[in-house]
């Protein structure tokens, strides 16, 4: 397991970023192995969405570890698990559920620096103690950062760049492996926090359309190190059933027939 780990690790490249496809189970895990994939994610949020549950970790703790069993499973390759909040009111809680994500085979983690269901970010010295709890597993720890939550795109700037990169000095000395900074698609200040983070950073996909990206190598050339794709697969899956479903049910031949 430390093997893998560290391989998992040393795929996280600032310029030449690891592309995570997110899954949500076993099946569709085996189906982003097959396509190529470095290494396996699960999204919190196509997880839950995918039992019947809401995110939130309305989808308890025994059941993203039995849904991790059967997805590590099914592939050799590493698996990273989003925990959203860790699953504890306390440091010594997230450190007893990360502790059996490791047992359970899990190379890494998200950890939210958000309580489920708050909007107002942890404190910096107790979000420490949580990330430093969970790393004290062995486990790679990718810190979310949610500082840009909620913010209105013309407020992304220095201000909360410097936010984020107090943040992410604060997480690097409590054993942080990594920092996810979501909500934003400002290639200035994802440049900056690449530049001056001490830790890779991993942003989350937005398409072009939404006023993301075109491509891998525009986020490779400001120094991102990991591309995650967040919900977006899980949605489009359901995208295309949905459809494919209403076009069966009013008469017609399935689009996979064509």
């Amino acid at each position: 397991m430390t093997s893998k780990i560290e391989t998992f690790a040393r795929y996280h490249i600032p310029g030449n970023p690891l592309v995570l496809f997110n899954i949500w189970d076993a099946g569709s895990a085996k189906a982003v192995a097959e396509a190529g994939a470095q290494a396996i994610a699960t999204g919190s949020y196509g997880v839950a969405e995918a039992q019947g549950f809401k995110d939130g970790e309305a989808f308890t703790l025994d059941l993203a570890l039995t849904n991790l069993a059967r997805i590590v499973g099914v592939t050799d390759l590493p698996v990273t698990l989003d925990m959203e909040s860790g699953y504890g009111a306390t440091a010594e809680e997230v450190g007893r559920s990360v502790a059996a994500a490791h047992a359970a085979s899990a190379v890494g983690i998200n950890l939210e620096d958000r309580m489920p269901g708050q909007t107002e970010l942890t404190p910096v010295a107790e979000q420490a103690r949580r990330i430093a709890a969970a790393a004290a597993s062995g486990i790679f720890v990718n810190a979310r950062c949610d500082v840009f939550r909620g913010k209105a795109a013309d407020s992304h700037g220095p201000e909360l760049v410097e936010q984020v990169l107090e943040r992410a000095r604060a997480y690097a000395g409590a054993g942080a492996n990594g920092l996810f900074v979501p909500f934003t698609t400002n290639r200035a200040c994802i440049a900056a926090i690449c530049e001056r983070s001490p830790l890779p950073v991993n942003i989350i996909w937005t398409p072009a359309s939404a006023g993301g990206f075109s491509s891998r190598d525009e986020l490779a050339e400001l120094g991102v190190a990991r591309i995650s794709h967040g919900h977006r697969p899980w949605a489009a899956a359901m995208d295309w059933l949905s459809a494919a479903a209403k076009t069966v049910l009013s008469g017609n031949a399935p689009p996979y027939d064509g």
